[in-house]
């Protein structure tokens, strides 16, 4: 089974029910065992500023699918909660990514892994050094606190919620 960090946001309407229902639906994919789940952090916009601030969050799971039947099922969960083609950068009900798929660096025109932009996203390497302190990253062999000592973006995060109670599923 694959370990998968996936990076789980929300600015509109009830952001925190968002994100558990995301949760709830993902524990709920096939193959697939939720792991671990960060705190939740409110953090100003990345990239588009003027709309609301966010809630991000980092989920592990275990899967044996592969990186892009998780991210056709990620997709569909977006679409059942909501979400609907927008400007980039731009407010959703909910947006989950996948940040790594174990140690592979992999891309075609569907994915990049590991995400493109996660090493100058405040918002993402703070939850995911919560719930991965020693995670390193395959393509630069930096971990975590490395990669965020070296964060030149200084947008604001701060903890606003415990993490999510997870319900374990067997495969």
């Amino acid at each position: 089974m694959a370990k998968v960090l996936l990076g789980l946001g929300s600015n509109v309407g009830d952001r925190l029910l968002y994100l558990q229902k995301a949760i709830e639906k993902i524990s709920e994919m096939e193959c697939t065992i939720l792991k671990n789940s960060s705190s939740i952090y409110e953090t100003e916009p990345y990239g588009k500023k003027d709309q609301p601030y966010f809630l991000n969050m980092v989920v592990e799971i275990e899967s044996e699918l592969s990186p892009l039947e998780i991210l056709g099922k990620t997709k569909q969960i977006e679409k059942q909660l909501g979400r609907r083609k927008s400007i980039k950068w731009g407010p959703r009900e909910i947006d989950i990514d996948i940040l790594y798929y174990d140690s592979l660096s992999f891309e075609n025109d569907e994915i990049i892994i590991p995400h493109p932009e996660v090493m100058k996203r405040r918002f993402v390497l703070i939850p995911l050094k919560e719930i991965e302190p020693e995670f390193k990253d395959p393509k630069s062999g930096l971990s975590i606190s490395e990669i965020l000592d070296k964060c030149e973006i200084n947008e604001d995060v701060k903890k606003l919620y415990p993490p999510i109670l997870l319900k374990h599923k067997g495969v």
